[in-house]
């Protein structure tokens, strides 16, 4: 019987169950008070009150807020009235601002269901990188990046290299200079049938910024002109800001300002606007902290478009290109696997943000040239995303989250700031040469090595949960292609891998008693976290009840582990007892407040832990100079 005879043959006054029957208004917390900010924020300060919290701002909730960026930071709670006029203030996919994607119908544009997989290969070994280019675009690689020079691919050898690469289906980006680029220019002459999306790798205005010499931009209409269809002849590289210690704002702003410096060059030299807009692409890090990546991306499309509209581009031209590159800053050599994590939570967030191109950088990269397993987990973070998570399937995924709304505005607002007061000082090349450029992140970097330093920015396996025993996988060096003289270049575990490379390359390792007081139960807590601190800068920690196993474990120094009210009984008698045991340093785990006589110093969450284990180094004797996070002109802490 069909439904409509079923309905038929239904008596007209059957009466519908209650438990069938369909509200007009269905309101899944009907039974519920209705939940308020002001209600929130009450519970908010209750607890921070019972936290020892009196003195509280005014909303509370800038007590928990956190620094993501230069004048930017993240509330605990977003609500509608946070985002704005959204519909206004993002439009459309494939539609100005372009805040939600610059490209119709798939994230990649060029690549349908994916955004373009590019692999980058920098082996001086021409056989091996031939090897590993064919390994790469049989599993997945779409599109390959060439470090071309001294030391990376040779110049003279880019037609072998290339030799077995479908060019008509696979596109090639280069990096290195106006040579690379003519080198990729006369293998490809002639050719009609080449894949749409390669780059000629072009960046004069980042030399200058990692080199510190003016540069000569007149040239760059010529070699556009001569540019394959489909093609870019110009990266605006924001990863050399990145890598210097710029925070989301600085590399926001820096690229604007190189992308306009290079249209100014490129229109003078003949081009129109469109024609101009065409030439440039832009690189961009994503790092493990997801949501401002997310974010970063979306404010660039939105800046860019704003810019192409100041300039008179059609509307058709104004999306921004993108390659986002992982994070060199976040990237270990201590505990290098764990770099497959960040590296996977950045990818993400370059999907999910909306970059055309994307590349992740090998787990090992910090220790030298990846091998075969680190390029293929490299490449397989990208296809677990794109094939298996579909990541690829959804436009604009963060879309409509008041959260990253509201980031992407103040975001793309303080990059713009950023990027009117570099105009102001005469564009990009003279804020370099300056220094404007270099003070405004070397403050930004000041501020992050100072969190880094309190671990309130924790380093999973370097400053966090280190593991001494560790064997770090052995890689062939990689030449340094960056060049020096300018920007310095850093990475957020820098100096905690220092204090690591010191204490291990000691005739003993340093150590540190952990004296511990009371039973197992009251103890653990501190022990374990004073354990994890001094093992940070590679400290030993045997540990013992009371004093009696300092001469066992070798030392010098101790750290005495309990809880307040034992501190309170005993550690003043303890600490004399360790010193009479032979001890010339203690320590204790817990707040100076509690001013224990006999204690030299204190650890505590939130206490300086990079002064604290240079200053056991010190008391252990343990040589050599400590650079710590400080930036060095044109020098990068090198494996």
């Amino acid at each position: 019987m069909s439904s409509s005879d079923q309905q038929a043959a239904a008596p007209a006054d059957a009466e519908v169950p209650a438990e069938h029957e369909v509200p007009d208004d269905l309101r899944l917390a009907a039974g519920f008070p209705a939940a308020t900010r002001e209600a929130w924020r009450e519970l908010v300060a209750g607890v921070l009150r019972k936290a020892g919290r009196e003195d509280l701002p005014d909303p509370v909730e800038d007590a928990l807020r956190v620094p993501v960026a230069t004048g930017v930071s993240v509330a605990p709670l977003y609500t509608a009235e946070d985002a704005g006029d959204l519909p206004a203030a993002v439009g459309v996919p494939g539609l100005a601002p372009f805040v939600r994607g610059s490209w119709p119908g798939s994230a990649g544009g060029d690549v349908p269901g994916g955004w373009d997989v590019r692999q980058r290969h920098a082996h001086p070994d021409v056989a091996l990188t031939r090897e590993a280019i064919a390994a790469d675009l049989e599993n997945g690689v779409t599109s390959l990046w060439l470090e071309l020079g001294e030391g990376a691919v040779p110049v003279d050898a880019l037609g072998d290299v290339l030799a077995d690469v479908y060019l008509d289906l696979a596109p090639v980006s280069v990096s290195g200079g106006l040579s690379t680029a003519e080198a990729l220019l006369a293998h490809v002459a002639g050719r009609t049938d080449l894949a749409p999306g390669g780059s000629l790798g072009l960046d004069p205005l980042g030399v200058q910024a990692a080199s510190g010499e003016e540069q000569d931009l007149t040239g760059l209409a010529g070699v556009a002109r001569r540019a394959p269809a489909g093609w870019r002849t110009v990266v605006v590289d924001a990863t050399v800001f990145h890598d210097a210690g710029a925070s989301a704002v600085e590399e926001l702003g820096c690229s604007l300002a190189a992308g306009v410096a290079y249209l100014r060059a490129l229109t003078d030299g003949g081009l129109s606007t469109d024609e101009a807009f065409a030439a440039l692409e832009f690189r961009y890090a994503a790092s493990a902290d997801q949501f401002t990546t997310i974010a970063a991306l979306r404010a660039a499309r939105r800046l860019w478009d704003r810019v192409g509209e100041v300039s008179g581009a059609s509307p058709d031209a104004r999306g921004q290109r993108q390659h986002a590159v992982t994070s060199s800053v976040m990237t270990t050599r201590r505990d290098p696997w764990v770099n497959m994590l960040r590296t996977t939570v950045a990818c993400f967030a370059a999907g999910v943000g909306g970059a055309d191109v994307v590349t992740v950088q090998p787990f090992d990269a910090a220790l030298g040239l990846p091998d075969a397993f680190s390029r293929r987990i490299a490449r397989n973070t990208q296809n677990l995303l794109v094939e298996e998570g579909h990541l690829a399937r959804v436009l604009d995924p963060a879309g409509g989250s008041w959260y990253v709304e509201s980031l992407t505005d103040a975001l793309a607002e303080a990059a713009w700031s950023w990027f009117t007061e570099i105009e102001r000082a005469g564009g990009l090349a003279a804020a370099l040469g300056s220094g404007l450029v270099r003070d405004r992140i070397a403050a930004a970097w000041d501020a992050r090595a100072e969190r880094l330093a309190h671990r309130t920015d924790a380093i999973t396996g370097v400053s966090e949960f280190p593991n001494l025993t560790e064997k770090l996988p052995e890689r062939q060096p990689a030449a340094d292609l960056h060049p020096t003289g300018g920007l310095p270049r850093v990475r957020a575990a820098q100096a905690f891998e220092e204090l690591r490379d010191r204490a291990d390359a000691a005739e003993r390792r340093p150590t540190v008693y952990l004296a511990t007081l009371g039973p197992i139960a009251r103890h653990t807590a501190r022990a374990t976290f004073a354990g994890n601190l001094f093992q940070a800068g590679g400290v030993a920690t045997p540990s013992g009840d009371g004093a009696s196993g300092l001469a066992e474990a070798g030392t010098t120094v101790a750290c005495i582990c309990g809880t307040d009210k034992d501190y309170a009984e005993s550690a003043a008698t303890l600490a004399a007892e360790l010193r009479a045991a032979g001890a010339t340093a203690v320590w204790l785990a817990g707040k100076p407040s509690l001013a224990i006589e006999g204690v030299d110093g204190y650890v505590y969450a939130g206490c300086d832990a990079l002064d604290v284990l240079q200053r056991v180094h010190e008391e252990l004797g343990v040589s050599g100079d400590f650079r710590g996070n400080r930036r060095m002109d044109g020098e990068e802490e090198r494996p």
